[in-house]
């Protein structure tokens, strides 16, 4: 029996993942190990032959991944996370989170802050709609750092993410959920890892990570499994 799992994951799920990691050794007695990382770098190190067993990542970059024979399990999803607003604590802010207003700040905005992850491809898509393919001055958030982090030191003013990565950071005011008929929430899927060494295990801990009965960790950090 192996006495050691892995994880790699984007960011966004480290918190959830970390959680059913340790429930999961209190149940087996298989320690699991987390590796969160930015999305474009986990995918990067699975298609390079690192040795993980699982693989949790946005829905399109992990069946990309399997598409490729990188990742050989069934993929299945794991959870999803709506986008949210934000602006440095204290500082000015749209008068509402619909599209007019949230478009009208944007034009006086001097710096909007994205993600490198599906979040920020979204936001950059929906910024080229409203303004006819120019878009306002983006600042990007490295990957593994959070967007969050741009807003409190005064890199942006205005910033989206996922709400799960926003919730809880501090020097921010966070506004409120997008409406998804603007940016639709983030999909994150779970697969087992070509290079995994332990096949049967792994398949055991992903049965757990996409089971009911992780729902509620899911909930309690702001993602869910609801359509």
């Amino acid at each position: 029996m192996a006495e050691r799992l892995t994880i790699i994951s984007s960011m966004a799920t480290r918190r959830i993942l970390a959680e059913l990691a340790a429930t999961y050794e209190t149940k087996t007695g298989i320690k699991v190990d987390v590796t969160s990382v930015g999305g474009v770098d986990a995918a990067k190190r699975i298609a390079a032959g690192d040795a993980f067993d699982v693989a949790v990542l946005a829905a399109d970059a992990l069946s990309k991944l399997a598409n490729d024979g990188h990742v050989i399990d069934n993929t299945r999803m794991f959870a999803q996370s709506p986008a949210a607003v934000a602006v440095p604590a204290g500082a000015a802010r749209p008068t509402d989170v619909n599209a007019a207003a949230l478009r009208a700040f944007i034009t006086l905005a001097r710096r909007v802050a994205v993600s490198t992850g599906p979040s920020g491809k979204a936001v950059r898509q929906l910024l080229e709609r409203w303004y006819n393919g120019f878009v306002p001055h983006i600042v990007e958030a490295p990957p593994g750092v959070p967007v969050a982090r741009l807003l409190a030191s005064g890199n942006a003013d205005i910033g989206f993410q996922q709400y799960s990565e926003l919730r809880g950071e501090p020097g921010i005011d966070i506004l409120g959920l997008v409406p998804q008929s603007l940016l639709p929430a983030t999909v994150f899927s779970a697969g087992i890892c070509k290079h995994t060494t332990a096949a049967m295990r792994a398949r055991t801990l992903l049965d757990d990570l996409t089971s009911l009965d992780a729902l509620a960790v899911k909930r309690r950090h702001d993602m869910t499994l609801d359509s």
